[in-house]
């Protein structure tokens, strides 16, 4: 552009025709002469850009295509997508009024799978009273303040927000004696013990749920994790550093038979759809 304004500015000023000096040749017009030289100057930058946009340069084109994964760790994970959540006003979750503030772990490092040891064979539609009737034992039966689990999942694979506190912070909740804190606490709604199915929408939304709250950051859901037990009670003595895997079951932490032998087997199936999420 600069190139043209100067041409334009010279015709303005002069533009005529005589002899070059020493060749004896006619003179181009100004005018003439000054598109010339942007057309040459257009020429090189043309050039120039297709030297700088090619495969092994860098540029526009290429940020740009870096722009678009800019989601991606250089080692290729991702974030995986929120899945849908049900929050708790749907199933009309009580408040204890005596319950303290969420207490919130520094981020989530495992997830732990229970099951709810509630009936199988349920209509789906059915769950917000099975959601209510757990609340009820948690929070008042055993006076947890709240619901333990902090995520429940049905067998059609709807995820519900369980103990309060925001589905995405890491909310320490009261599922694991001795590992509450830095885990996730998901419970598949029904009874998984040895030979019973589990049905593959709930299998499905329990790995989405942990790619998520697992994040691109954190620990590969098909590792292990070390964790420091809080309570003599679990498996591991007070300030034990135990390792444990990043997608376990109740059983892995506290002397238990949760989340049922049938559950249990599909954990690395779940391990497995979770880092395929996070394309690791």
């Amino acid at each position: 552009m600069a190139a043209t304004g100067e041409g334009e500015r010279g015709a303005r000023r002069r533009a005529g025709e005589g002899p070059a000096q020493g060749l004896g040749l006619p003179r181009l017009p100004r005018t003439r002469r000054s598109r010339t030289a942007a057309a040459l100057a257009v020429l090189v930058l043309l050039v120039a850009t297709s030297v700088w946009l090619s495969p092994g340069g860098s540029g526009p084109a290429r940020d740009s295509a870096r722009g678009r994964t800019d989601t991606l760790p250089r080692d290729g994970r991702r974030q995986a997508a929120r899945p849908a959540i049900v929050p708790r006003s749907a199933w009309h979750a009580e408040a204890v009024s005596s319950a303290p503030a969420a207490r919130y772990a520094a981020r989530v490092k495992a997830a732990v799978i229970h099951h709810t040891s509630t009936p199988n064979g349920y209509d789906c539609a059915t769950v917000p009273v099975t959601l209510r009737e757990l609340y009820a034992g948690h929070a008042h039966g055993r006076h947890w303040d709240d619901i333990g689990y902090n995520f429940l999942v049905d067998a059609c694979g709807t995820i519900y927000e369980g103990r309060a506190g925001g589905v995405d912070r890491p909310v320490i909740g009261a599922h694991a004696k001795g590992f509450n804190e830095g885990t996730v606490g998901i419970a598949a709604i029904g009874t998984f013990t040895e030979g019973t199915t589990v049905p593959e929408p709930m299998l499905d939304a329990i790995a989405r749920l942990v790619a998520w709250k697992l994040g691109s950051r954190g620990p590969d859901p098909r590792g292990e994790v070390a964790l420091v037990s809080t309570n003599d009670e679990s498996r591991y003595p007070k300030g034990t550093k135990a390792l444990l895997p990043v997608v376990g079951g109740h059983t892995d932490g506290y002397p238990t038979r949760c989340p049922g032998a049938a559950l249990y087997a599909k954990l690395p199936d779940v391990s497995a759809r979770a880092a395929r999420l996070q394309r690791r």
